[in-house]
């Protein structure tokens, strides 16, 4: 089987990717609004089905949508995985965000790219030059110093926060794997196209769960957040796939490494305006420091030319 390779158009990929990062690092506020009145299974099922819906009217204005006659069976396999791990995925981090907090597990998920950089390198055969590694090695040290204090939490903390970590971390790996999965599809399908299919499967297989009801209950600041959540995933995921189409795996996954420092950034911003909302992060010299590590590796990565 012949493996996808990127157009080369590396300035869009940037751009989807840093727009990916932007929304996933500001997603996790709204998805703990968003749980305070609904329960997982409901919110994962209320935003695949919008962003099914919404994808499949464009792309039937647009006469895009997907000829599944032309899949191949090995096609039809990556998208049943796919599907089914980008679900697995939203029900382990949606499960773990509920027993922890946003700026934890926004870290914890980061292991995700992580994966989906190895897997870019040893599946799709990308390679680094020794400054980019370089840039891996920086990365990872302003992880431990920017996150030392939530790092050192999981020790101290109550069983539920070791178990809603856990469970990201297990989101984490599903996550590569589905991501993976849509970089080959890609030699099939567009990007639209393999998102609407994995859209509505996921849609499927979260309805029984939902508890639908619930929705028309929501006050405006819960309905607004469900409603963003919901935009979150259809334009993010949007864009991450459209990134791996023109960039390498390894470099868009080096970019949503930024996505932590989004994430408690936003944190900072949100819980001083409602505290009420989202209790606040307090920093370090020690985190700020490594919050600039993250940033310097990322960039290295992902600009860096291959060899």
């Amino acid at each position: 089987m012949s493996l996808h390779q990127s157009s080369g158009r590396w300035r869009l990929g940037l751009g989807l990717s840093l727009l990916t990062v932007l929304l996933w690092g500001i997603l996790p506020i709204a998805l703990i609004v968003t749980l305070q009145v609904l329960d997982v299974y409901t919110v994962i099922w209320f935003r695949f089905l919008v962003s099914f819906i919404l994808l499949f009217v464009y792309l039937v204005i647009s006469g895009k949508l997907p000829k599944l006659e032309r899949l191949g069976s090995n096609s039809a396999k990556l998208l049943a995985i796919a599907t089914l791990f980008l679900a697995i995925n939203y029900f382990l981090f949606m499960q773990g965000l509920a027993l922890t907090s946003p700026a934890n597990a926004e870290v914890l998920i980061q292991l995700a790219t992580v994966l989906l950089g190895l897997g870019g390198l040893v599946i799709f055969h990308e390679r680094y030059r020794l400054y980019q590694w370089i840039g891996v090695s920086v990365l990872t040290c302003g992880y431990f110093l920017f996150f030392r204090e939530q790092l050192t939490n999981l020790i101290t903390a109550p069983n539920t926060y070791i178990l809603g970590s856990i469970l990201i971390v297990l989101g984490a790996a599903a996550w590569a794997i589905y991501a993976l999965a849509q970089k080959q599809l890609l030699q099939s399908l567009s990007s639209a196209s393999i998102m609407l299919i994995i859209y509505g499967g996921c849609a499927l297989l979260f309805t029984p769960l939902a508890r639908v009801k619930l929705i028309f209950t929501l006050d405006a600041l819960h309905s607004g957040m469900l409603i963003f959540c919901a935009l979150n995933t259809l334009i993010a995921y949007g864009a991450f796939a459209e990134s791996l189409e023109h960039w390498e795996a390894s470099r868009v996954s080096a970019v949503l490494a930024l996505a932590p420092i989004v994430t408690l950034i936003s944190v900072a911003v949100v819980s001083a305006i409602a505290p009420d909302l989202i209790p606040p992060e307090r920093f370090t010299f020690l985190g700020i420091l490594g919050a600039g590590l993250v940033v310097a590796g990322s960039v290295a990565i992902a600009l860096g030319k291959t060899d």
